[in-house]
């Protein structure tokens, strides 16, 4: 079995703080949606409706869902699993409470509608950064997105895209009736992110990205050198 310290150095700590950046930024992306008031990410908004329902803290509702979609990842899924999925799984529902208490506390809840807007197309902008850090470090998969992986192995013939949009609207359904914000946000996150993630992508993270390859292998070179 791989020891902590030979997975570290084989995936990279500079992937892995790319990660956690993301992840930091992803959560702060998720309160963000959450202070609109106008519906989250469908996956989110469906652990929000539910943990309400159950009376449970959305941070800790999320590690139990995430517990469940973990099994069904190492069964199925276990190339997806690294450091980064625990990152996901076990934190991101305390950094996006976190950032959620933090502006509620500093701008308060936006009560007009262009202000809600606003806070959408800032959430956005935040999301989708964090989720191309995260997704590019390529360090772990979070239980949730391995799902729609997993299932376009499994059956090739329909693309990765429908699975993930099949996955998203059991989830936003789950959420419309459990009681949560199914709305401009929740719309916005299903069809909108992926331009967004795109630009970032080749805008900023994959050029990151390439710079600490670039560095990490120098120094790998120079370790080498006789």
């Amino acid at each position: 079995m791989e020891t902590v310290c030979n997975y570290l150095k084989r995936a990279g700590v500079g992937r892995i703080l790319v990660m956690i950046a993301g992840n930091i930024f992803l959560g702060m992306g998720v309160g963000i949606f959450k202070l609109s008031g106008l519906g989250n990410d469908p996956f989110s908004g469906m652990v929000m409706a539910l943990s309400d329902l159950a009376g449970i803290k959305y941070a800790n509702f999320l590690i139990l869902v995430n517990i469940v979609l973990f099994l069904i990842e190492l069964w199925a899924g276990k190339k997806y699993i690294g450091v980064g999925t625990f990152v996901n799984a076990l934190l991101l529902g305390y950094i996006a409470t976190f950032f959620y208490e933090l502006f509620g506390g500093i701008f308060g809840h936006p009560n007009q509608m262009f202000l809600r807007v606003i806070t959408v197309c800032a959430g956005v902008i935040v999301c989708s950064f964090g989720v191309s850090m995260y997704q590019s470090s390529d360090v772990g998969v979070a239980p949730y997105d391995s799902l729609s992986l997993i299932m376009a192995e499994r059956w090739p013939k329909i693309s990765y895209f429908w699975h993930r949009m099949s996955n998203d609207a059991v989830c936003a359904l789950i959420c419309y009736f459990a009681g949560g914000i199914v709305g401009l946000g929740t719309l916005i996150c299903a069809f909108g992110l992926g331009p967004f993630i795109h630009f970032f992508n080749h805008h900023f993270t994959f050029r990151l990205l390439k710079w600490i390859d670039r560095k990490r292998n120098g120094q790998k070179g120079e370790n080498n050198e006789p």
